[in-house]
């Protein structure tokens, strides 16, 4: 039986409202269904937010007014999946935990959001967001099976730089791999969230699990990153695939141009407005689509099939046209082949989409395997604190 899966890369950017992001997430993913996609990644803090260019009104033993009004509009932008600050785990993902008298579900309705939108595409979901829990904020990723609704969440462990003002930390026991059968196709996938690719020891325990599909979210838009990606499917004998949103500096978020916005929350799947402040009109364009060009993938020991969708970008140069940050998308295969991508300078749901053969991770598995017989485990040996290095069954 074949092993194959059409995959797909969606450098997508956050929108003005959780509503409009969410509404460009489904349509995304119907226009990947449409290509007959198995599964789509998001960028890193696609629902939420990345605070780009951001300062927060902090400096070394100093906090401005200000930058405490940012932080208020970017919590309230970020989304409630109903977890708990230490993290929940099983609990969560089983919906063992308790529900509010007289309501529905733990959250605001994102994750019954996605697990909608994953079940009526069928297509499996895997997006970055900001999450909010008790008073603190996570870079999370969470994975939306069109069956079984979410099968696992994790939150960065390490967040980079001035990250590390506005995002917690999260535990490394979410690092736990997720699996899945789709169409006769077994994967074992995790995800390492942008500079968590650079801990050599994170990545390890990724490969001791036995993962053979990798998913990078990230916000590095720099040359180096690709080559770090090929380094991964080199390395892990897997399929890479990275999101990366793509902003012009007039797209920034309203809480860091200062520009007003409308508050909201999502409720039963849809929104109710808040009582915000009105905002400026935002329109979201329906995808305009070029034919896909299958002479964009590098050719490969393996030459999978490829194809690429991204919009028709006929936007003319003004103030605020710059990128403040270029995309770079790319898949790479299990032996560190650069499938599609880098994707650079297309804004608006650009699509990279790949055929993958997943019996090439094994083929890769002849000659290295980093977990396994090549690690000199009788010598060097990882631990990490809560989480079972064994792969999954």
């Amino acid at each position: 039986m074949p092993q194959t899966l059409l995959l797909a890369t969606s450098q997508s950017r956050t929108l003005s409202t959780l509503k409009e992001t969410l509404h460009s997430l489904e349509q995304t993913t119907r226009l990947a269904a449409s290509k007959n996609v198995d599964l789509v990644l998001f960028p890193e803090a696609y629902l939420g937010g990345y605070p780009r260019t951001c300062s927060f009104g902090a400096a070394v033993g100093a906090r401005s007014d200000e930058g405490r009004e940012q932080f208020r509009q970017y919590f309230q932008s970020a989304v409630d999946m109903g977890d708990t600050p230490l993290g929940a785990g099983e609990d969560w993902v089983e919906r063992r935990l308790p529900v509010a008298k007289g309501a529905e579900y733990r959250g605001d309705g994102t994750r019954e959001f996605l697990e909608r939108v994953a079940r009526e595409t069928g297509v499996f979901v895997v997006t970055g967001l900001v999450e909010k829990s008790g008073g603190t904020l996570y870079c999370s990723v969470v994975y939306v099976c069109p069956k079984l609704g979410v099968l696992g969440k994790r939150r960065k462990v390490m967040p980079t730089g001035s990250e590390r003002l506005v995002w917690g930390q999260g535990s490394p026991s979410t690092l736990k791999a997720v699996t899945t059968v789709i169409k006769g196709v077994k994967l074992t996938m995790a995800a390492a969230i942008c500079w968590e690719n650079m801990m050599p020891l994170l990545r390890y325990s990724l490969y001791s699990q036995n993962v053979n599909l990798w998913l990078a979210p990230t916000a590095d838009a720099r040359d180096t990153w690709l080559p770090l990606m090929r380094t991964v499917g080199a390395e892990g004998r897997c399929f890479v695939l990275s999101a990366i949103s793509c902003v012009r500096r007039r797209n920034l978020p309203g809480w860091i141009t200062g520009l007003q916005k409308e508050s909201e929350e999502v409720v039963n799947g849809s929104f109710a407005p808040g009582h915000g402040r009105r905002r400026s009109t935002y329109t979201v364009k329906e995808h305009e689509l070029v034919l896909p060009d299958s002479s964009a993938a590098t050719e490969s020991p393996f030459s999978p099939k490829a194809t690429s969708t991204a919009p028709v970008n006929g936007t003319s140069s003004s103030e605020g046209d710059d990128f403040v940050c270029r995309g770079g998308s790319c898949i790479i295969g299990p032996m560190g082949q650069a499938l599609q991508g880098p994707l650079w300078e297309v804004e608006d749901g650009g699509l990279l989409i790949q055929e993958c053969d997943f019996e090439d991770c094994e083929r890769g598995r002849l000659d290295l395997d980093v977990a396994g017989s090549y690690s000199r485990n009788d010598a060097f040996r990882l631990t990490v604190e809560g989480l079972d290095l064994n792969p999954p069954p």
